[in-house]
């Protein structure tokens, strides 16, 4: 499937969901990053595609795996300015339908080979300032920071474990719009490996050098996806009687020093906690996105947060990392986490592409 049309499946079911009139909308922000190929303005096609009136300006947002967040803290920012009631935002990828081409043909090639050039590494997993892919960089920032291959297994594994008891229990049900595909309705995260082990794991041969500690299993999965939110004034809200699932305490964002990934996560929190008056101990569940399993585990570390708290429904390395919908997706898990723990404060926070942070507080009543 398109990636718009995974968007517009999720706008049409976050609409739905909130019983706003699609034509209260004011605006749409939607994150995409592998925009090649699927023609103009990416964010207007699935917001008609999810039955939202032409009517409604969007803007599509390109900030790496930060966009699907990005998209909710710029809607977030828009409402407190007054310049809006209602805003959808959220983010959607493709990443198996990102296309290969080929530069120089437009003026020609006279002689001699021309490269094809792969969207989806070149666009989206390669670092366009370290000039080696993500996955090279933090098996470097791995051996620096000491972390190891064994330490990595087990998160991975505990993110399998954990998604996998969230699907059977019904858990993710609440926060997934089904979809038809070309074999059926998908209404499970296809990820998911079920009976994943630390012995399973351990024979794979390392994924980006040879003496590196990231595998297959304990990196996130190439994925398709999307996520939608609709953010409104609480005044607005209650005005049409739409239900009030969380509360946006507070949206922090970092650029690092360099562009590895390891201490993004944590440091966007941080600024977030600050502005939100909050400490770690404040939180009650915490989404970490498992680009890297290692990027998960040293964040919270940073963040002296225990396990039970990090992650407790599994992770990007069981339910995948579809590049511009994950920030999105990310606040829809945590909002769904603390509903079924009866409200709370958490966080989602994560890397992205460049070595930027972001990481966004809410309150469940």
């Amino acid at each position: 499937m398109r990636a718009v049309e995974l968007g517009g499946a999720a706008i049409a079911g976050a609409m739905e969901r909130s019983g706003v009139d699609p034509a209260a909308i004011n605006e749409v922000l939607f994150g995409h990053v592998l925009q090649a190929g699927e023609g103009q303005i990416t964010s207007r096609q699935a917001a008609v595609a999810g039955g939202l009136p032409m009517t409604v300006p969007c803007t599509t947002i390109n900030k790496v795996c930060l966009s699907g967040m990005s998209a909710i803290g710029l809607a977030d920012r828009a409402i407190r300015l007054g310049e809006a009631q209602f805003v959808v935002a959220g983010g959607m990828e493709s990443m198996t339908n990102a296309p290969h081409v080929i530069r120089d043909l437009r003026w020609g090639v006279r002689m001699g080979d021309a490269n094809v050039v792969d969207v989806m590494q070149h666009d989206g997993l390669f670092c366009a300032f370290d000039q080696c892919t993500m996955g090279e960089s933090s098996d470097l920032k791995n051996e620096r920071l000491g972390i190891t291959r064994e330490e990595q297994d087990e998160w991975a594994v505990r993110s399998h474990q954990r998604a996998e008891e969230a699907t059977r229990s019904g858990h993710f049900a609440k926060e997934i719009i089904p979809v038809q595909g070309p074999d059926g309705p998908i209404e499970t995260d296809e990820g998911i490996r079920s009976g994943t082990t630390i012995e399973s794991i351990a024979r794979l041969r390392p994924a980006f050098s040879p003496s590196g500690t990231i595998t297959a299993a304990n990196a996130s999965q190439i994925s398709d996806g999307a996520a939608a939110v609709v953010v409104a004034s609480e005044e607005a809200a209650q005005a049409v009687g739409a239900p009030v699932l969380a509360r946006i305490l507070a949206y922090g964002q970092v650029g690092g020093v360099d562009a590895t990934l390891h201490e993004r996560p944590a440091e966007a929190l941080q600024i977030a906690l600050k502005r939100a008056g909050l400490s770690p101990n404040d939180l009650h569940v915490v989404e970490i996105n498992e680009a890297f399993a290692a990027v998960s585990l040293w964040s919270a570390r940073l963040l002296d947060l225990p396990i039970d708290k990090v992650n407790v429904h599994g992770g990007a390395v069981a339910l995948g990392h579809p590049l511009g919908a994950t920030g999105a997706r990310l606040v829809v898990t945590l909002v769904n986490a603390l509903m079924a723990r009866g409200g709370g404060i958490g966080a989602a926070t994560l890397c992205g592409g460049g070595g930027q942070g972001d990481a966004m507080i809410l309150e469940v009543p």
